[in-house]
């Protein structure tokens, strides 16, 4: 890093999406931009890239579906059913899977900036598509969507981030691989005005008038897990990238900055048993196991426990991982049969995959080293409490069991059709929900409630808004809205 490239308007700490976002933000304002990435660029990206690629966003209906993808055709119009998804709605749900806790100013903010920064990002140049394979049943002739989860970044995560590193490229923005900030520096006004940095050639301080923070949560740091969520969590696997160790969160504390949130809570997913301890950037989410709603889950005593089909999955799944940490040698079993077998998800059948096939209970058992009497005993008493009713898998169909702890309340068909598949579990951490004090101008806050001048952060590392549960999609979308909020922000500071 030469001498004369140590100044910039603005730095941007990470390079996920809310990064990328917050650094194309600043430059279209006008600022010098510089990103640092504590990845070597053949690791960059952060967690964004092992996501799925799908945001959530409000719409109200296909008019608003067609602006951002103008490609779509009346044929394929026709043919699907997207439904609307109110801000009214967005903002309901969050609350109730969050329990009335997420931040209410963060949440509308997340709300009613979504649909334009959906706009925004492909004006951009991110392209979209209707996410066909993972959010869309055949159901009465047509292609439904549901849970108000239904476009993906083409390419999902890598597309997503791929996309961005051009977009990013194409606005001469500089990128420093393989260097982490490590102290934020504040003048005696009480401004930040730069930051220390640690790279292949040793520390050094850059010299900026706004920083922006977008570098994740601390998932990656197994002390920092352990200290915060509790014991047991050093044992989790990560579904992302190593390098989110809570770098960012740190700094900005050393300087004052006020911690919020839940810093007991974090997204976790059912993930396959046997997937590295870090994310696979070949495999990238297949790892995940989510249609689950459509089977059992069990523990290796053979017994249920979680309602498999409480919600639709993506207001389910953040927090059925945490539910697998808690039980017998961290693992569990999602057990379908052939009646449902077309409706698993793709990463059902990736070569990487834990399963077991068997013609009966009792071999899917030995096969899974699961306990092969309790299973049978549970598998038998929950056909016994299955209810007659219709099945479908695109709502919550309240096809439910009776007389049995817990209950399956939509979804609940009878195991009975062999071949049986069971598919061996652990927890996945994807983030955690503990993190710093923003307001909805994305600058953050310090232990008085008062604004650190030049300090502004978005994505994973921000706490309040999600608590307990997250709905999916959501993550990735508030990412981009509050990325492009400090982007916009952190440059008129700089500027002004």
């Amino acid at each position: 890093m030469t001498s004369e490239r140590k100044k910039y308007d603005v730095v941007v700490v990470g390079a996920g999406n809310a990064a990328l976002t917050a650094a194309l933000a600043a430059a279209s304002g006008g600022a010098k931009v510089a990103i640092l990435e504590k990845a070597p660029e053949h690791l960059r990206g952060g967690n964004s890239y092992f996501t799925g690629g799908l945001f959530r966003f409000a719409y109200n209906g296909i008019e608003d579906i067609s602006e951002l993808l103008p490609d779509i055709t009346s044929e394929e119009k026709e043919n699907i059913d997207v439904g609307s998804y109110k801000e009214s709605e967005f903002y309901s749900d969050v609350m109730r899977v969050t329990e009335g806790l997420s931040d209410p100013s963060l949440l509308q903010t997340l709300t009613s900036k979504s649909f334009a920064t959906m706009l925004w990002m492909k004006d951009q140049g991110v392209p979209w598509i209707l996410a066909y394979g993972r959010q869309a049943f055949e159901h009465e002739g047509k292609q439904r969507f549901w849970g108000g989860l239904i476009v993906e970044a083409v390419g999902g995560g890598k597309g997503l981030s791929d996309r961005l590193f051009e977009l990013v490229e194409r606005n001469e923005i500089e990128v420093f691989y393989q260097t982490s900030g490590t102290k934020l520096s504040v003048n005696q006004t009480g401004s930040v005005d730069g930051i220390t940095v640690k790279s292949e050639s040793g520390y050094e301080k850059i010299s900026c008038k706004s920083v922006v923070l977008a570098c994740g949560g601390f998932e990656a740091n197994s002390e920092m897990r352990t200290r915060y969520l509790g014991p047991g969590w050093e044992l989790a696997k990560v579904r992302g990238t190593q390098y989110n160790t809570g770098d960012g969160i740190n700094m900005a504390l050393d300087i004052g900055a006020q911690s919020h949130g839940h810093w007991s809570g974090c997204h976790a997913v059912a993930w396959d048993l046997n997937a590295p301890a870090h994310g696979d950037r070949n495999v990238a989410d297949l790892f995940q196991k989510h249609s689950y709603p459509f089977g059992l889950i069990v523990n290796v005593d053979g017994k249920r426990f979680v309602d498999e089909g409480a919600d639709l999955r993506n207001y389910t799944y953040a927090k059925y991982g945490r539910e697998i940490l808690k039980q017998p040698q961290r693992v569990a079993f999602q057990l379908f049969d052939q009646k449902t077998k077309h409706l698993l998800r793709d990463e059902y059948f990736i070569p990487q995959m834990t399963m077991v096939e068997a013609s009966t209970i009792k071999d899917l058992a030995e096969g899974l080293d699961i306990n092969p009497e309790e299973l049978q005993k549970t598998i038998e008493t929950y056909n016994n409490s299955v209810q007659d009713g219709d099945f479908n898998p695109t709502a919550l169909d309240g096809k439910h069991t009776e007389g049995i702890f817990p209950p399956k309340s939509n979804w609940a068909q009878k195991l009975d059709s062999p071949p049986y598949l069971g598919y061996a579990v652990t927890c996945g951490i994807t983030f955690t929900f503990g993190g710093l004090k923003i307001d909805a101008n994305t600058q953050v806050q310090d232990n008085s409630d008062m604004p650190i001048p030049g300090l502004f952060a978005a994505g994973e590392l921000t706490g309040g808004l999600f608590y307990n549960n997250y709905p999916g999609g959501s993550g990735l979308m508030s990412g981009a809205v509050f990325g492009k909020i400090a982007g916009e922000n952190a440059a008129i500071s700089a500027l002004q």
